[in-house]
């Protein structure tokens, strides 16, 4: 690992460090005055109505800020996160989320200090809630604060060598041709299985007009698990199993294509349609991308295998609808 990814893990894994170090000092100062038995689950007026054992409740309370810590300083020494403004949302729901779940820790430590073993702990009001909000808030802060401190990590990568450079398929004139790739994901398997499972668990709960929706929900998910990228004399498209609904952008709106690696995260906060500045796409995973440059300087992108010929045939049959030769 060189010097600026080391700095950057570190930067990522700083607010859990400093979490766990306190969750530390607190149960080395408290630790003999908790009960057997620690309340760790409040009600909304604050009294405790759920109980852990005291070993387990603090294993738990250090072993997550070191799981979140370990996964914000793996994903930060990666790069995952791509330029400013992502890298910058990165740094700040890091340090957000360990100063929310830092301060409840503790004060769930503090509200059973000399309690009864199983019996109710002091109360948890909503006002901590509050304060746990604005703890992470300024967290936040300092987290922006200190990666203001360090230059930006580098942008995305460039695209495949020639696909940049606009590379195209030579086609003779008035011959034909298509593209069509598909490819399996399995988020929106998994997403339909738990939207479908909750479906079922608020149906029993709550009747049919509250689980439905998330049943159809599901259900749309599903027809996005096999998708498949089109290139032909209509465009470029993206489809599921079934017709509709799709993404097609016409030949008369792009301007050229290129194939280039995209981070999911880093560049569009996560995966399935997604909308930034200066464009939107369909980002099933991180990886090689068809990137179309169309009208008006956005961009539309869909992660897909062997995009550079995709990227290629697009830029042909684009250029052909222009009138190029």
């Amino acid at each position: 690992m060189n010097h600026r990814k080391l700095v950057y893990a570190a930067l990522g894994a700083l607010p859990f460090v400093l979490v766990v170090l306190t969750d530390l000092a607190l149960v080395v100062a408290v630790g003999d005055r908790l009960p057997g038995r620690v309340a760790s689950h409040f009600s909304f007026s604050g009294k405790a109505d759920g109980h852990t054992g005291r070993t387990v409740f603090l294993l738990v309370t250090v072993a997550l800020p070191v799981l979140l810590g370990a996964v914000w300083s793996f994903l930060a020494a990666r790069d995952t996160f791509r330029g400013g403004r992502a890298y910058d949302g990165f740094l700040v729901s890091g340090y957000a989320v360990a100063g929310f779940t830092g301060y409840l820790t503790a004060a769930t430590l503090l509200a059973n200090v000399d309690t009864a073993d199983g019996g109710p702990a002091a109360a948890l009001s909503p006002w901590q809630m509050a304060a746990a909000a604005g703890t992470a808030v300024a967290a936040a802060a300092l987290g922006l604060l200190a990666n203001r401190l360090l230059p930006a990590p580098p942008d995305g990568p460039e695209g495949h060598e020639g696909a940049g450079r606009g590379a195209r398929i030579a086609l003779a004139e008035g011959e034909v041709a298509g593209w069509v790739r598909g490819t399996t994901s399995w988020w929106p398997a998994l997403g339909a299985v738990a939207l479908a499972a909750g479906g079922v668990a608020v149906t029993v709960e709550a009747g049919p007009a509250a689980g439905l929706p998330l049943v159809v929900v599901g259900a749309f998910l599903v027809t996005f698990s096999r998708p498949n990228v089109t290139v032909d004399r209509r465009g470029l498209t993206v489809s599921g199993l079934l017709p509709w609904p799709r993404v097609r952008i016409p030949l008369e709106r792009v301007e050229g294509a290129t194939s280039r690696e995209v981070k999911a995260l880093g560049e569009y906060g996560g995966w399935g349609y997604r909308i930034r500045p200066g464009g939107s796409g369909v980002i099933l995973r991180s990886g090689e991308a068809i990137v179309a440059r169309l009208k008006g300087g956005r961009e539309f992108t869909v992660t897909i295998d062997d995009s550079a010929t995709g990227a290629a045939l697009l830029n042909t049959l684009a250029g052909r609808d222009r009138g190029e030769s």
